[in-house]
């Protein structure tokens, strides 16, 4: 987390006895509502062990590399750390806030575009090797810097290049350059990598082109001499069951045949929004309320519903924990908190805004909801990746609150998979949660 002291205290509720996540919800609401009403947010530990689970089960020929900037709380990096897996960090802080957690060097990446000269610098000085690298200029950096760097050249993808258009990674055509650039300069080259974003709407022709490409890059790598053994395919991965069957079945066949199990080749992706995504929840209070009503007398009580509108304004909007909206992301709609919907009642067109006041910050254009009223909750799921750092930094109010809860069940196999957060996490203390 930005901002967080050099040794925070968290604490994680032990959910026994029939409770619920709705229940640790309504009591937290049931504090705010006696204070000043912040929202907050409510994180489940045991959907980091069931995600895992679905991972191995379902791609365990891809070694999962976790993506710091999707979410940097020091909870999830402790289980995801325990459970085995890498890190790919984007500066220097993230870096060390890994090594902190006791993550090894050689499960640590380090991963960015343009990286300042210091964090150059401290990847060496802490002896992690692996850098990827997307161009001349990177490349000279780093054989200045860091010369017993081992590179990942990070390969551009036609799907990558229709979601942005800024530049990323290098093409197929300027790779031999790079490759003997990095042979006179002595630096090694050791892999590729390449992403294919989760809005790609053809999965098999991306990562045909984008493993034939990479495929292209080991052997002219290989022909220089260098030892390529490490593939990072990248992210996309939504958190979806569904939809990590459908890379799966993409991307299995091509792998059999571009980099079979005989040749050696590590191939890694990195999960970051699939781990973190389902296990928060963000709980925000509605502090604003406007109708717009169009209604005529010859209208039916459903048209009248159409033509009433109302604008919600909440207590979090874009410029906090909705800060990935700015940047594309969609946002789960919300359910209002402890309003069962019963068969015929009404609902009306809703649009939810955060507390600025800004025309930006609109946070869901449209949605039908109930009538709430100020003082009502609204819960959002699947909001692991908004970066819980931006809770404490970028939120107009005060610094959110993170609950971390994990079920009895699921506590004792994490404690079975070697998540010991009692014993490893210092300054984590347990309590526990009874109906």
């Amino acid at each position: 987390m930005k901002g967080f002291p050099d040794k925070p205290s968290y604490i994680i509720e032990l959910l026994e006895g029939g409770v619920t996540l709705e229940d640790v919800i309504d009591g937290h609401i049931c504090e705010q509502d006696q204070v000043e009403k912040s929202a907050f947010v409510v994180g489940d530990l045991g959907a980091l062990m069931r995600q895992h689970a679905c991972w191995q089960g379902l791609v365990p020929q891809l070694q999962p590399y976790y993506p710091v900037k999707c979410n940097s709380s020091p909870v999830v990096i402790e289980v995801l750390a325990s459970l085995g897996l890498g890190f790919v960090c984007s500066n220097k802080a993230e870096v060390s806030l890994v090594l902190d957690h006791g993550v090894p060097p050689e499960n640590i990446i380090l991963s960015s575009a343009f990286k300042q000269l210091a964090h150059i610098k401290y990847a060496a000085k802490n002896r992690i090797q692996h850098l990827v690298c997307e161009n001349e200029a990177e490349l000279s950096k780093i054989a200045r810097l860091h010369p017993d760097a081992k590179l990942l050249l990070q390969l551009t993808t036609e799907a990558h290049a229709a979601e942005t258009s800024m530049p990323f990674g290098f093409s197929l055509k300027s790779c031999r350059h790079l490759l003997e650039m990095a042979k006179e300069l002595g630096v090694q080259v050791v892999g590729a990598a390449f992403h294919i974003p989760s809005s790609c709407q053809d999965l098999q022709q991306a990562y045909n082109h984008a493993l034939s490409d990479a495929r292209c890059v080991f052997d002219m790598g290989l022909a220089l001499g260098f030892n390529m053994n490490i593939l990072d395919i990248g992210g996309g991965f939504t958190g979806s069951e569904f939809q990590l069957k459908q890379v799966e079945s993409a991307v299995r066949p091509l792998l059999d045949a571009y980099f079979p199990q005989r040749s050696g080749v590590q191939v890694l992706a990195q999960p970051g929004c699939f781990y973190v995504a389902s296990a928060f929840t963000l709980a925000v209070c509605v502090i604003g309320k406007e109708v717009v009503t169009h209604c005529w007398e010859t209208l039916s009580q459903a048209e009248k519903n159409e033509d009433t509108e109302f604008l919600y304004y909440m207590n979090e909007g874009v410029y906090g924990s909705f800060s990935h909206k700015l940047l594309g992301s969609s946002i789960t709609i919300p359910s209002a908190h402890k309003h069962a919907l019963c068969a015929g009642e009404a609902v009306y067109p809703s649009s939810l805004w955060g507390p600025s006041l800004d025309q930006l910050d609109q946070v869901v254009e449209r949605c039908l909801l109930p009538e709430l009223i100020v003082g009502d909750w609204l819960l959002f799921s699947n909001m692991g990746t908004c970066g819980l750092e931006e809770f404490s930094c970028a939120s107009i109010s005060s610094q959110l609150p993170v609950y971390y809860t994990v079920f009895t069940s699921d506590w004792y196999e994490m404690q079975e998979a070697g998540v010991a957060l009692d014993n490893a996490m210092k300054n984590f203390s347990m309590i526990q949660y009874s109906a």
